[in-house]
């Protein structure tokens, strides 16, 4: 469940008045420099971070996800419930939706906490090797629901396709998740996806900087361009434009490219 949460800033003081000259001068603050500390620059001091959350968290869903500062992190909580329709509501829920050609698992959405929590920094660097994603939850989506890899379980994905919804997502084996790019948000566009669990953005299949499929993914899917988020070039992931048993895309068959933090 989301909470509210009181973010500390620490502000310049105005510069503190003479004694004597106070009859005839005026301390100033005219302006506010709004930056966060936290311990640990090099000296030991306290070092400086952004007070801006990066713009692309304002398109998770703000009824399933609150986002904010935790000193040099940003904080993702989310009800782990997807803010669309799918089969996997249940009949009866307002967002249910027939779905007479998926073999859906058993579990529904209402009947289970989804919630999870994942910390990453506020400014995530690639790492100087990758890491192997694991099975359960590699990422949040803007939905506020869970992103997973291209594994079901010990076995490959293709074992649980029949169980998949429109949008790529099921349950299982506690939580509704996506596995396949979401169409009910992306298909072949480049929206966000989310964010994987090392920090970086996930987009869809094609590139905002070229308006087209990118041709300079590494083995993880990413790249360093321009975003409709990020006027300086950062680097990002996106959906593979690559066929998966002949109809699906996977959102992210690789591993991670920076540090990743556990979601739970």
């Amino acid at each position: 469940m989301k909470t509210d949460h009181v973010i500390l800033r620490i502000l310049p003081i105005p510069f503190v008045c003479s004694m004597a000259l106070l009859a005839f001068m005026a301390c100033s603050n005219d302006s506010v420099d709004e930056t966060t500390f936290v311990d640990g620059g090099e000296d030991g001091n306290e070092a400086p971070v952004s007070s801006d959350l990066h713009s692309a968290f304002s398109e998770f869903d703000t009824d399933e996800t609150d986002i904010y500062f935790e000193g040099s992190n940003v904080v993702i909580e989310t009800t782990g419930n997807p803010n669309h329709t799918t089969v996997y509501w249940g009949e009866g829920n307002e967002l249910y939706l027939d779905e007479p050609d998926v073999d859906a698992t058993p579990s529904r959405i209402p009947s289970f906490d989804g919630s999870a929590t994942l910390r990453v920094s506020a400014e995530p660097e690639k790492a100087s090797s990758p890491t192997s994603t694991q099975l359960g939850a590699i990422g949040i989506a803007v939905s506020g629901a869970a992103i997973f890899n291209d594994q079901e379980g010990n076995g490959p994905l293709s074992d649980a396709a029949v169980s998949l919804d429109y949008t790529g997502g099921h349950i299982g084996p506690a939580e509704y998740h996506y596995h396949l790019e979401p169409t009910a948000w992306s298909e072949d566009d480049d929206n966000l996806i989310g964010i994987l669990a090392d920090g970086f953005f996930i987009y869809g299949r094609k590139c905002n900087s070229t308006g087209t499929h990118p041709t300079d993914l590494d083995a993880s899917g990413g790249h360093t361009s321009t975003t409709q988020h990020a006027t300086d070039p950062e680097y990002h992931y996106h959906i593979e434009n690559e066929l998966y048993l002949n109809a699906y895309y996977i959102i992210f068959p690789g591993d991670y490219q920076g540090t990743p933090s556990a979601i739970n």
